[in-house]
């Protein structure tokens, strides 16, 4: 069976920008097995070159065009969606390099469109009081990803998700939002690899967003018990008999080259 691979970053190569145990010679071994991969990534603290640079500076081989970013993903919605519209951006990071064909702004007052990035000290209180003020006017708000937390050497940090669901709840409107689980980046990369989504395999880290985001969009989904995992979550998920579940479950990325050959070999 023809395999390709679609790998989360964070959680499952890295934590904090440092690789996981055994994360650098399973990917060098994946490579040498031929498979077919893009990264698909909701982190956007960093531009798709920064990311590569970041993940070579740990040993591992990545390209800058392998690697699908929400802000990627987000700019070419925006370029499709809200063609010649101002965005302002609130974000935590610098990704004005993959937002190119979106005209940026400083100032609120001025925005047609609001893009809402990864959360951090930049969401503050007088900045969603203004989303929320543009989201009630009717300004188009569009989130670049709905995640909950992310995982760092410290422990988990909320993330964008959480304020969307206060957001949302206090304008009585819905916000859009573009990285995982949406389909989405899903089948963009999908696409770029030219297989049909029966034969990616999606590894993440986050149950809900890579794996069963994954899953819904007909991919393979595979969870590891690194990063955000949480055994107490996954137990929760499993005894609900009419839910869905990991189609594979590993402890880490290190797992993954037995996995892949023994999917390959079906």
């Amino acid at each position: 069976m023809t395999l390709g691979l679609l790998l989360d970053i964070d959680g499952v190569m890295v934590t904090s920008w440092k690789a996981l145990p055994g994360a650098v010679e399973a990917a060098a071994e994946l490579t040498e097995q031929g498979y077919p991969r893009m990264f698909l990534t909701n982190t956007t603290s960093r531009s798709r070159g920064e990311i590569a640079q970041a993940l070579n500076d740990c040993g591992f081989d990545v390209a800058a065009d392998e690697i699908l970013t929400a802000a990627k993903l987000t700019a070419e919605y925006l370029t499709a969606n809200h063609p010649g519209k101002r965005a302002w951006v609130l974000n935590e990071g610098p990704i004005a390099e993959d937002m190119t064909g979106v005209e940026l702004i400083d100032e609120p007052s001025r925005a047609q469109v609001v893009v809402l990035g990864g959360a951090g000290p930049v969401f503050d209180h007088r900045a969603l009081s203004q989303v929320l003020e543009l989201l009630v006017a009717g300004v188009p708000v569009v989130a670049m990803h709905r995640s909950m937390t992310w995982s760092t050497a410290d422990g988990l940090s909320i993330d964008t998700g959480v304020y969307l669901e206060g957001l949302e709840k206090a304008a009585g409107r819905k916000i859009k939002a573009i990285g995982k689980p949406s389909p989405l980046g899903f089948r963009a990369a999908v696409e770029l690899m030219q297989l049909e989504p029966t034969q990616v395999v999606m590894v993440g880290d986050d149950m809900h967003n890579d794996v069963l985001g994954a899953q819904a969009a007909a991919l393979i989904g595979v969870l590891v018990r690194t990063g955000k995992f949480r055994e107490d979550a996954l137990r929760a998920l499993q005894r609900d008999e009419f839910g869905p579940v990991p189609d594979h479950i590993v402890d880490s990325i290190a797992d993954l080259p037995a996995l892949m050959q023994k999917l390959a070999d079906r």
